[in-house]
């Protein structure tokens, strides 16, 4: 009841509830901006996660001794092995897409339709067009921001142009060649739809003069975490010298700078908890020099040390309680609603906020951990409960007789 009273505002007291005032505002934002920004990050981080390994595979077979042209046998060989969901083996080749509006570098992909049908990521995000006549000679699917780059829509022309074309007595000559567009999908990530270009197998060892050959397989498993398990099975059942390599070693570099960045966001906006904490120090500093005649007074008609301190403690606390509960409710709603957020943003300012030719994707995402979130509320919890023990010993330590004194 006296903690209450000493911090409803007053008038003589403006100061200490100002600061009191501030201090839980502080914490209120800094506990959301936690939450919030360990939440995009974590969004932003089990996206890319889900298309690039959605995308390009679990593990990566390629060839070490001779062309790849019995794909066919250890695609079906490595399909049984246990874990493996998908064996898809492909031809990878850079070119330039050509259109009525310019020219891009794109990446031509050669897939069989069943192999492309398994790409879920693909084959279930065609906005325009259809995947049924994926054959030889059918044409090809393109993504959507490369289409819209280039002015093209399903029905028009794409051409193509590679330089491993054809072999002339004057050497190798540039490969022109126009395919009908049958397809454009959009799977979210801007280096795919701004890039690939998937062309039936057939066309495409044709195209790059690979007959009967691949580039590499790409398996898929079921648990991509524990893929080092399956890593030396996969070896074992293609049956001839492969290379194998798994997505935690060709995207390390990538992952792990997204961790040590997440990392440094915990550690900087941590800050702001802590100096919402320390204006609990100085608030509560100057309520106790403000109640310097009342501890006395309390002193004398029986209450303890003891007593004193819990006033000041549960007068702290209470705004680092009451602080931390509101960032985290802020902290929710901020990311239920974070992609409204941010188009609202955008839009007032004029300005696209989260571009995603930086960002690779095309929205915003927040993903809360529970633990995370646990740990963000105790932490903040933590500082502000010590945050009150120095004013709150100050305030039992006072001597009753010099404070009246001093009065």
């Amino acid at each position: 009841m006296i903690a209450w009273r000493y911090l409803r505002p007053r008038r003589r007291q403006a100061a200490v509830s100002v600061i009191a005032l501030f201090s839980f505002l502080g914490i209120m934002i800094g506990v959301a901006a936690l939450i919030t920004v360990m939440a995009v990050m974590n969004g932003f981080r089990d996206e890319l996660i889900s298309k690039i390994l959605g995308f390009n595979g679990h593990i990566l077979v390629q060839a070490t001794d001779a062309a790849f042209t019995d794909y066919g046998e250890v695609s079906d060989r490595v399909s049984f092995v246990p874990g493996v969901t998908a064996a898809i083996p492909f031809i990878d080749g850079q070119a330039l897409a050509s259109g009525p509006r310019q020219a891009l570098g794109a990446i031509v992909r050669g897939m069989r339709k069943e192999d492309l049908d398994r790409l879920g990521l693909v084959s279930g995000n065609v906005q325009q067009g259809t995947l049924d006549t994926f054959k030889d000679g059918g044409g090809v699917a393109v993504g959507s921001r490369l289409a819209r780059s280039l002015g093209l829509q399903v029905g028009d022309q794409i051409t193509i142009v590679t330089p491993r074309g054809n072999v002339t007595p004057l050497g190798v000559t540039p490969r022109v060649k126009s395919f009908p567009i049958m397809a454009i999908f959009q799977i979210g990530m801007t280096q795919y739809d701004n890039t690939y270009i998937f062309m039936p197998l057939g066309d495409a060892q044709n195209y790059f003069n690979l007959e009967g050959r691949v580039s590499a397989i790409d398996i898929y498993v079921s648990e991509p975490d524990r893929v080092g398990e399956i890593t030396k099975s996969v070896e074992i059942a293609a049956q001839r010298p492969v290379l194998v390599t798994d997505w935690r070693y060709k995207d390390m570099t990538f992952f792990s700078a997204l961790e040590v960045e997440r990392n440094a966001m915990f550690m900087i906006l941590t800050l702001i908890v802590l100096v919402a904490a320390l204006n609990i120090v100085s608030g509560l500093t100057m309520l106790v020099k403000d109640k310097t005649r009342d501890i006395a007074i309390l002193r004398t008609m029986g209450a303890t040390s003891g007593a004193i301190m819990r006033i000041f403690f549960i007068a702290g606390s209470s705004i680092g309680a009451t602080g931390t509960l509101a960032g985290f409710l802020l902290g929710m709603v901020l990311c239920r609603y974070i992609e409204p957020i941010r188009s609202a943003l955008s839009w007032l300012s004029g300005t696209q906020l989260y571009p995603p030719e930086v960002y690779f994707l095309t929205k915003m995402r927040a993903v809360v951990h529970s633990g995370e979130t646990v740990s963000v509320i105790v932490m903040a919890l933590i500082l502000s409960l010590l945050a009150t023990i120095p004013p709150s010993r100050r305030a039992a330590k006072l001597d009753p007789v010099e404070a009246l004194r001093n009065e």
